[in-house]
């Protein structure tokens, strides 16, 4: 029988992959808050252009809506990238996943205000810094694995 040994500190890895579910918790409130105020109806994804162009209310729910969205849309990439750099360096991955939820609390908050420039002003930019080190740290450790170094 095989089993999997996994590296000392791997268990910050799951606490770190565990704030992302709770980072999408706390959007999914604040989507779901901004709908109610904003009275989209579902299946309606996003307030249309004229309803948002009308309506305050409508405007912060797509940016919300966005900011959720977006933050899904990296999902994969986060998970994977995290999961490959724990295998050699699960503190760097824990670390990385960890910040990343940060910087898209700061993404969102930013986003939220109505200004989606803010996404970036208040401290969202900075999650690009753990994306990049993250697909970088889980390259090196899919080649050292590959190669048994």
């Amino acid at each position: 029988m095989s089993a999997i040994v996994l590296p000392p500190g791997f268990g910050y890895v799951g606490g770190a992959l565990v704030s992302t579910v709770w980072l999408l918790g706390w959007q999914f409130m604040v989507v779901a808050s901004s709908r109610k105020e904003s009275g989209v109806a579902y299946p309606q994804l996003y307030a249309e252009k004229a309803e948002a162009a009308a309506s305050k209310h409508a405007y912060l729910f797509n940016c919300a809506q966005r900011a959720h969205q977006n933050t899904l849309e990296y999902m994969p990439v986060i998970l994977v990238t995290t999961l490959v750099t724990a295998l050699k360096y699960p503190i760097l991955a824990a670390s990385g996943c960890g910040f990343w939820t940060f910087t898209r609390v700061l993404y969102t908050i930013g986003y939220t205000t109505g200004d989606p420039a803010k996404r970036h002003t208040r401290g969202g930019i900075l999650g690009h810094v753990p994306v990049v080190g993250l697909l970088f740290a889980s390259t090196y450790a899919a080649l050292q694995l590959s190669l048994d170094i």
